[in-house]
């Protein structure tokens, strides 16, 4: 039988009216969302973070007394 732990108490799946179900599986449908919204959030970071340190290479390489940043065309 499957169980569920709420607030340090345990139930029997099995055993909970139909609604008490479904709102556990809305649960963790949300949970899953959240889980992949936090990773998603990571990814970008760590895109922003490479863009970000490719961007400081490029202005290194700049000349002192150029003020105006071009960027390679593609």
């Amino acid at each position: 039988m499957a169980k569920v732990t709420i607030n340090n108490k345990e139930y029997e799946l099995e055993k909970l009216p139909k609604e008490a179900v479904d709102l556990i599986n809305s649960i963790r449908i949300v949970d899953a969302e959240v889980q992949r919204l936090q990773n998603q959030v990571k990814i970008n970071l760590a895109a922003r973070n490479f863009y970000f340190q490719e961007l400081q290479k490029y202005l290194e390489d700049l000349p002192k007394d150029d003020a105006t940043i071009k960027f390679p065309e593609n």
